[in-house]
């Protein structure tokens, strides 16, 4: 594996040959571990590519703390919803503010579900439903991450603490919350040798049932510790449990004499063996999310002040603490180390995507292949769960597309996953399919995936009009309105899906 990984490095279709074949974890993590931190941040770039991986770098937002005014809470979520961050919801802090104002945490998050249409990504969460924690730690102030560099113990000796008594009373409205939300996160830091910082194994084994359940997407939260065999454990436990997302953990959870260069490592192992091709963090210091931003991370979860993602992410100890707004310091993060990219995903990105998810149908999408990969990510399958993707209103449905196409030979204009979707419907209609992509990279492994899974004859073509005119028919297959107006001013004669 070693071989292959450090082949992958700079070759194409070594990476290729890894994205396709069966993984086992330490032969991934040994072969990381010999690579230069250079050679780490290219690799995890390269697996960061379409199709190899989720190319979109983004932020999620923690919006509340146990201690908010409900109407802060509101316009704290109506804030991350206008600038299309997905939302992560504390649910401990929605049910104490519940508490405070006489109504249940449920229906806190039902408020939540009625205002915004990103999707809400459930956390605290455990087999009573909506965890409840004492004062000294819903109201913690952060020393751990503030004092860092490493962990061994809380700062102030506490454990995990629950309030199992408040837990029980609000138990029936546990399938609710799941229901509500896109997708739900757990913790194996408990295997990882965390048991002090998280629930038992048992309580992520039984919300992951239930998030399968109610088909919500799945995160695993995991931290580098050792950076060895706790990663280890971290990445067998995550896979075990069926997790779509895997999320590293950093800061003082991270205890190797080169943070910088563990982190890396860990968030490009990841890059590998993510099954639903993402990678967030949900805490690292400031150092740590530009070497992960460098490595592929593709989401950094962050949060409103008292919110303890807030400080999490994008600080150094000795400034991280609860009270910081970390969102706008991690946007300004992310432009920092891709400047002049229009990252992080804005709501009309998350609109377009949401758009092709639509377009695909639940059925079509992640975790089902066309091919040898996944029809997108486990992005498109959680944007299913969002009243975003509810709401739209399609232009055509797959089955109109389908048909209003006409003739022999189709030209479809944008290589990504919805030309997949639209490709393996006209299969059974058509004898060649012409590809038109302008990335090199795209055009050739979408061709030869499609090739590798249909009958009809597939066709690479980098010219739109050079397409267009060897077809019969032509649809500009991009949700993204830019994208479709380019390809109209060369093919002005091309269905559009948007």
């Amino acid at each position: 594996m070693y071989d292959l990984i450090k082949k992958a490095v700079y070759d194409d279709d070594a990476a290729i040959q890894i994205s396709k074949m069966d993984k086992d974890v330490t032969s991934v993590v040994d072969a990381i571990s010999e690579l230069s931190l250079e050679e780490t941040m290219k690799l995890g770039m390269q697996f960061k590519r379409f199709p190899l991986g989720c190319d979109l770098t983004e932020v999620v937002a923690g919006t509340c703390a146990s201690d908010l005014e409900i109407m802060d809470l509101l316009g704290n979520c109506r804030l991350s919803d206008m600038i299309g961050a997905p939302i992560h919801i504390c649910a401990y802090a929605f049910s104490d503010i519940g508490e405070k104002f006489g109504m249940t945490g449920l229906e806190v998050m039902q408020k939540v579900h009625e205002i915004v249409d990103v999707p809400l990504d459930l956390d605290h969460f455990g087999e009573n439903g909506a965890m409840r924690l004492p004062k000294n730690i819903s109201g913690c102030g952060g020393e751990c991450y503030n004092n860092g560099p490493a962990f061994t113990e809380c700062p102030r000796g506490r454990i995990h603490e629950r309030l199992i008594d408040k837990e029980l009373e609000q138990k029936d409205d546990k399938e609710e919350w799941v229901k509500l939300s896109s997708s739900v996160a757990v913790n194996v830091t408990c295997e990882q040798t965390g048991d002090g910082h998280a629930a038992p194994l048992r309580e992520a084994e039984d919300i992951a049932q239930l998030a399968k359940k109610y088909g919500r997407g799945l995160e695993s939260i995991m931290f580098v510790g050792d950076g060895y065999d706790e990663v280890i454990t971290g990445f067998e436990k995550s896979i075990e449990i069926g997790a779509d997302v895997i999320v590293v953990e950093g800061g003082p959870f991270n205890r190797c004499e080169n943070t910088t260069e563990s982190f890396a490592k860990t968030i490009a192992a990841a890059r590998i063996l993510s099954p639903g091709k993402v990678v967030a963090t949900n805490g690292a210091y400031e150092h740590e999310v530009r070497a992960g931003l460098r490595t592929g991370l593709n989401m950094v979860i962050t949060g409103f002040p008292k919110n303890h993602h807030g400080y999490m992410c994008g600080y150094e100890p000795g400034t991280a603490r609860r009270g910081k707004f970390g969102l706008p310091r991690i946007i300004q993060i992310i432009n920092e180390e891709f400047p002049n990219r229009g990252l992080p995903v804005q709501k009309h990105d998350l609109l377009s995507l949401a758009t092709a998810v639509k377009i695909a149908g639940p059925d079509y999408v992640y975790p089902r292949k066309i091919g040898s990969y996944h029809v997108g990510d486990a992005h498109w399958a959680t944007l299913v769960n969002s009243r975003m993707y509810q709401n739209i209103e399609l232009k055509h449905t797959l089955s109109d597309i389908v048909e209003l196409a006409r003739g022999n030979v189709i030209s479809l204009h944008g290589g990504r996953f919805i030309s997949w979707v639209i490709a393996n419907e006209l299969d059974r209609y058509v004898d060649e399919i012409i590809i038109s992509d302008v990335d090199d990279w795209v055009l050739k492994n979408t061709v030869s995936n499609l090739q590798d899974a249909l009958n009809a004859t597939i066709i690479a073509e980098k010219d739109d009009k050079a397409a267009a005119d060897s077809a019969d028919f032509s649809i500009a297959s991009s949700t993204m309105i830019p994208v479709k107006e380019s390809i109209l001013k060369k093919v002005p004669n091309a269905l559009t899906i948007v």
